[in-house]
């Protein structure tokens, strides 16, 4: 005997979650989340001692913390983490510190500017990611649509932040001495 669907006439069920897919799409933002975790270690380090890295300390924080928030997202939804594309996402990471900014033995102010663009790039990336998350979670119930909304409002603080930080950089980036 076959099993019949209980719903009430009329009711629309929606459309399952294609997880194969999903897997990928939250495989690819893990690539970039660790990207852009070590990128802001390492912005920090090099900033350290001054009010630049004080001022991205906190967002640094965060931004480990969203890493752990995406893992903790895959493990619910039992999305497996596919280790070649973390692994990817810190060598492509670590190539992007081999970008010439016109100072070949020391750091340039070129540098801080140009990882404070690619953060907040970065933050932008993550955004859409939580958006995307959080329009999934009205189907299912995997899914944390009150964490999602404070990590899109925390993801939104951080580009704000990182977007205030890289205005001041420009004056910095481009001042003669």
């Amino acid at each position: 005997m076959t099993e019949q669907r209980t719903d009430p006439p009329g009711a629309h069920r929606a459309p399952a979650t294609d997880m194969s897919l999903l897997g990928i799409y939250l495989n690819d933002h893990l690539a970039g989340a660790t990207a852009g975790t070590a990128r802001i270690r390492y912005l920090l380090r090099s900033c350290r001692d001054t009010a630049l890295g004080d001022a991205l300390a906190p967002v640094a924080a965060e931004i480990a913390e969203d890493r752990a928030s995406l893992l903790h997202i895959m493990r619910r939804l039992d999305v497996p983490v596919r280790r070649y594309k973390v692994y990817a996402g810190r060598a492509a990471e670590q190539m992007g510190r081999l970008k010439s900014n016109g100072s070949l033995v020391r750091r340039s102010p070129l540098s801080t500017l140009w990882e404070l663009e690619a953060m907040g790039l970065g933050v932008e990336g993550k955004t859409a990611g939580w958006q995307t998350l959080r329009d999934l979670a009205a189907t299912d119930p995997r899914l944390d649509a009150r964490q999602l909304d404070d990590l899109i409002e925390r993801a939104l603080r951080q580009r704000a932040t990182l977007e205030e930080l890289r205005r001041k950089q420009v004056d910095v980036a481009f001042r003669e001495t």
